[in-house]
């Protein structure tokens, strides 16, 4: 089958890879998905632009949305034939994180593109199938969707954020506290702060500054929920926030880049006693400024996504037309063209591009 390798800093490509198998003498829970559509993140970006350096070409993709062609032994709640929404990641939904709601940290879970617990390969998302371990635990069903009939297909962009971006967004929003109310300010106009716009309004938020120098992202932001905007950075972004919310800043700012510069903005524009919530991968290491933190009553909230956790509930509001956050992708291409679609990203010609095999 074809999948993408990356071999190195702007250099990804294209190859044949072994079509993936059930694991045999395995614990029989894995199941094999053919991809209907794919994606690139922000953080496939790190290692392209080579900020995270790549030893060796591996495979590459954590977004995808397929039909289930194969399932072991033990698989009992998805069958051939089922539409599903896969994670950026892999977990049991049993363990003592799963349940505690934290499923990035699985005690028998693992990430896309790497070796599993039980030995075998867990295939990375952009390629034409996927081996996916833990099937019970890892996918979700999408009940009476054919995705590939007329219908299926427009509700394609709008599933395959489930698996990252708008579960990611809504993350950061319900870990700054966001509720019936709130004001709210979200750092980052990439696809996943896009979707924290969208993530606020859905939580109640009643007025949402997109931070965003972008004409076409700004657009997208007002689409999604946001009731301002405001282009500015650095001194000038907070002295005007500060002057929009009373003079002391907004209840929360949702960070969702991952730099020092990001982080420094969302802390010193939240309003004393205000919420950071944050979502953004860290590169170029951010660091807490804890007397800063301690000055103002700031809080700090956040991390890798439990995007798991959240499929279920968004799930409902993408299928009857409510939350539609795959306006996200203003790109689609064949997975032939995946170089075209890191580049695009790079260049910030495209916001999040869609691959179809």
């Amino acid at each position: 089958m074809r999948a993408t390798v990356i071999h190195g800093e702007r250099d990804v490509r294209v190859e044949e890879v072994p079509d993936p198998v059930l694991l045999a003498g395995g614990s029989g829970r894995d199941a094999v998905v053919r991809v209907v559509a794919a994606c690139v993140c922000g953080s496939d970006l790190w290692p392209y632009r080579g900020v995270q350096k790549t030893r060796e070409p591996k495979r590459i993709g954590h977004e995808f949305i397929g039909v289930v062609e194969q399932v072991g032994d033990a698989v009992r709640d998805v069958a051939v034939g089922d539409a599903v929404i896969a994670p950026f990641y892999v977990c049991d939904g049993t363990c003592t994180n799963c349940v505690n709601g934290v499923s990035t940290s699985c005690l028998h879970g693992g990430w896309w593109g790497s070796q599993d617990r039980e030995g075998g390969f867990a295939d990375a998302g952009q390629g034409e199938r996927v081996r996916v371990p833990l099937a019970d635990g890892t996918l979700v069903v999408v009940p009476g969707v054919d995705l590939e009939s007329t219908e299926g297909r427009a509700l394609v962009p709008h599933l395959l954020t489930l698996s990252d971006v708008m579960g990611t967004g809504h993350h950061a929003a319900v870990s700054g506290g966001v509720g019936p109310g709130s004001t709210v300010a979200v750092v980052g106009d990439g696809a996943v702060g896009l979707c924290a716009v969208a993530a606020a309004r859905r939580l109640g938020a009643t007025r949402i500054v997109a931070m965003s120098r972008h004409p076409e992202r700004q657009a997208l932001a007002r689409t999604l929920g946001a009731t301002d905007v405001v282009p500015e950075r650095g001194d000038e972004g907070v002295a005007r926030l500060k002057e929009m919310f009373d003079g002391v800043g907004p209840d929360v700012v949702l960070e969702c880049v991952g730099t020092k510069e990001s982080m420094d903005q969302a802390l010193r524009s939240a309003r004393p006693g205000g919420q950071v919530g944050f979502v953004g991968v860290p590169a170029g290491g951010p660091e807490l400024p804890v007397q800063t933190m301690f000055s103002t009553n700031v809080g700090v909230r956040g991390g890798v996504a439990p995007v798991r956790g959240y499929i279920e509930e968004l799930l409902p509001e993408v299928l009857d037309g409510r939350l539609q956050p795959g306006v996200v992708f203003d790109l689609e291409l064949p997975l032939d063209e995946v170089a075209e679609a890191y580049k695009a990203m790079d260049e910030r010609r495209a916001t999040k591009v869609l691959l179809r095999p």
